[in-house]
């Protein structure tokens, strides 16, 4: 199956090196494990590109690791191009929204972007805090928050894609 045939997700945050490499890493999981890993191409990118290239953040490859997840993509910068590449455009936060919408030329790329936390089922957060200066704390929150979001997700996808 091409890339182009599949349901394609991309998660953005801000580095590319916390939020949304673990969104990344932990739906390819989820994917993975119900099976459906040859339907989606799922990526991961920033609104900023200072870390390009750059593996995600060690500590949160650390605690992804304690919860079995492998993060080892590379942080690139969001480029209005993604929006002709993915069908969904997850953000973490408000200030990643409006930095991705200001790149949206039309109403269908707005309606690709979606927050994070509006497939949250246990949680209450309205964004996925940015760990990048908590210590362990904020890093479990994040996966937790994370976990949590990409299970809603993926059910969300398998209805109005019925899989």
């Amino acid at each position: 199956m091409e890339k182009q045939d599949k349901i394609r997700l991309l998660f953005v945050c801000l580095g590319n090196i916390c939020r949304s490499p673990a969104a990344e890493g932990i739906m390819k999981d989820l994917v993975q494990r119900e099976g459906l890993e040859n339907k989606f191409f799922i990526d991961s990118a920033g609104t900023g590109g200072w870390h390009t290239g750059e593996l995600p953040d060690a500590r949160m490859r650390r605690h992804g690791e304690k919860r079995g997840y492998d993060f080892c993509s590379r942080a690139r910068k969001f480029r209005a191009a993604d929006f002709d590449d993915f069908d969904y455009i997850i953000v973490m936060d408000e200030e990643n929204f409006q930095d991705v919408n200001a790149y949206a030329t039309s109403e269908e790329d707005v309606r690709k972007i979606r927050r994070m936390t509006d497939f949250s089922q246990k949680y209450t957060h309205d964004y996925v805090p940015d760990p990048y200066y908590s210590g362990a704390d904020g890093f479990e929150l994040v996966l937790d928050l994370l976990e949590d979001a990409t299970e809603g997700f993926l059910g969300e996808l398998k209805t109005v894609h019925s899989l």
